[in-house]
């Protein structure tokens, strides 16, 4: 298949690119629900959860375990933009398994605010060890959880840091 019917896929986290490949198709975790990806694809913009993403060149096909983030599809190239990414030989079931069990742990004994800061970090641990452990090809019972990391991220209210930042410097003339 020549490279004009393939896509570029690359994986970019805070420490830069982890993965670079020329892929056939893929497939990606979003908030909505997995999405397919093939050439020529319309621009798509998607907000990724933690969960299993998918690739192929041929007849092989690779898993991998992306975080939360964005995805950025275009006709011939794909970006996720992710605070964690792994694949299968990376991860070490006891160690995850351990991880899993401390979230949970902490999960239940949570009494704060629900779909606070604290809460969804304790989500976001709980939810990427499950994932690393789907990849490894032994996961976790399904669990019911009823708010998405993105709900748990706390945001900046910029209308009233614009306003702040006017009346501060108002003040200082």
């Amino acid at each position: 298949m020549s490279e004009a019917n393939r896509i570029s896929f690359e994986i970019v986290t805070h420490d830069g690119v982890a993965l670079k490949e020329i892929v056939d198709e893929l497939t990606a975790p979003s908030v909505s629900g997995d999405f397919g990806v093939l050439p020529g694809h319309r621009p798509l913009l998607a907000a990724l959860r933690t969960g299993i993403a998918t690739y192929r060149n041929g007849n092989e096909e690779t898993r991998i375990a992306v975080g939360p983030g964005f995805a950025q599809v275009g006709e011939s190239k794909v970006v996720l933009l992710t605070d964690r990414f792994c694949r299968k030989d990376e991860v070490d079931p006891i160690t995850v398994r351990q991880e899993l069990a401390e979230a949970d742990q902490a999960l239940d004994a949570f009494d704060g605010a629900l779909g606070g800061p604290e809460h969804g970090q304790l989500l976001r641990r709980s939810r990427w060890a499950a994932a690393q452990l789907e990849l490894y090809g032994d996961p976790p019972p399904p669990t019911v959880q009823t708010f998405s990391e993105f709900q748990t991220v706390s945001h900046p209210n910029y209308a009233l840091s614009s306003d702040t930042e006017t009346e501060s410097s108002t003040e200082d003339n």
